[in-house]
This record gives structure tokens, C-alpha cells and sequence, in this order.
């Protein structure tokens, strides 16, 4: 009897520990991203910003962040500005996301800026569906895609280079609500 349990033992104790995550198990009700979407302004760009007879919000934009600066321009003046792009953000807020913590950010032209290359995002907020900011974006872009354009007219366009990311590019500034309870 005692070399049939010692068998068992073995048997059962030889086998290979194998471990899965929770998470990969169930869904937990209430737990789950949030879509965040702001607007902004890249700067800083090499002539390809949004050419602002055709994009007239780029330079509404721009006045209105000069006034909040205390710097006002006046309303005969339109400034053709080529370094400065209209961008919608977007972000995914991470369940348990803490203020303080640094997600991702997408930025995408809305104007018609043909590179947001070497450009600069000036602080921008993140809204949910809600309306509520809950993250704060900012930063520099960094642009997978290449466009080029010769003397004659010709042009070539490798991915999209009017759409970058900035890597921790925005900071959580207030916790997504949650049913969960502690």
C-alpha cells in the first residue's frame, strides 16, 4: 500500500507547473479600455504645416492660444504660417489607469499638411466620451512615413507622413470611472 501511494505521489508530483493569467481567462465586467480624442497644434515643422488659406481653423487656433498668452492679433491680420499643423489626437486609457501615469498618443493632420515630421505637439487635453480631460498630451512626434517631392512635379510617399506617435506622450491626469470597489 505504502509504494502504490508513493507512486501516486510521484505521478501527481512530477508533472509540470503551468500557470495562466487571470486575464487571459475571463472578462470582468467594468473593466476595460477608454478612447480618448483631443486637437492640437504641431509645430515646428520644415514648411509641409497646413496651408492656412485652405485650412482657415489653423490660424483660428493659433490666435486663440496667442490670446490665451496675452498676445493679440489683430483681426485684419492673417498670418501664413507654414510650420504649423491642425492635429486630432487620440489615445487608449488603460483600465486601472493612476493620474500621473504615461500613455501613448496618436496625432493625425486634419489639415493639409503633408509632413508632421520633426514637428512638436503643444500641450493638448484628452477628453472622453464624457467631456472630461483625462489625460494631457504633449510632446515630439515621430513619423514612420516619408514623402518627397521633386522640381518636375513628381512625388513619392512611403507610409503616411502626415500621421506620427508620441511614445508616453501624454500623462493620465484623472482615473477612468470604474464599478470595480476595492
Amino acid at each position: 500500500m505504502k509504494p502504490l501511494i508513493a507512486l501516486i505521489v510521484l505521478v501527481l508530483g512530477s508533472g509540470v507547473a503551468q500557470a495562466e493569467r487571470v486575464k487571459d481567462l475571463v472578462n470582468v465586467a467594468g473593466v476595460r479600455t477608454n478612447q480618448l480624442v483631443g486637437y492640437g497644434l504641431v509645430v515646428g515643422l520644415n514648411g509641409t504645416g497646413d496651408q492656412t488659406s485652405q485650412a482657415p481653423f489653423t490660424i483660428q487656433s493659433i490666435k486663440n492660444m496667442l490670446s490665451n498668452f496675452g498676445v493679440r492679433v489683430p483681426d485684419n491680420v492673417n498670418p501664413q504660417l507654414k510650420n504649423v499643423a491642425a492635429v486630432s489626437l487620440h489615445a487608449s486609457l488603460p483600465p486601472f489607469a493612476k493620474p500621473g501615469q504615461a500613455i501613448d498618443v496618436t496625432v493625425s493632420s486634419i489639415g493639409n499638411s503633408s509632413s508632421l515630421r520633426g514637428g512638436s505637439l503643444l500641450m493638448a487635453p484628452l477628453m472622453g466620451a464624457d467631456g472630461q480631460v483625462y489625460a494631457v498630451a504633449q510632446g515630439s512626434l515621430l513619423v514612420g512615413g516619408l514623402g518627397v517631392q521633386g522640381s518636375d512635379g513628381s512625388r513619392v510617399s512611403v507610409n503616411i507622413p502626415s500621421a506620427g506617435r508620441i511614445p508616453n506622450g501624454a500623462t493620465v491626469e484623472r482615473e477612468s470611472p470604474s464599478s470595480m470597489t476595492a
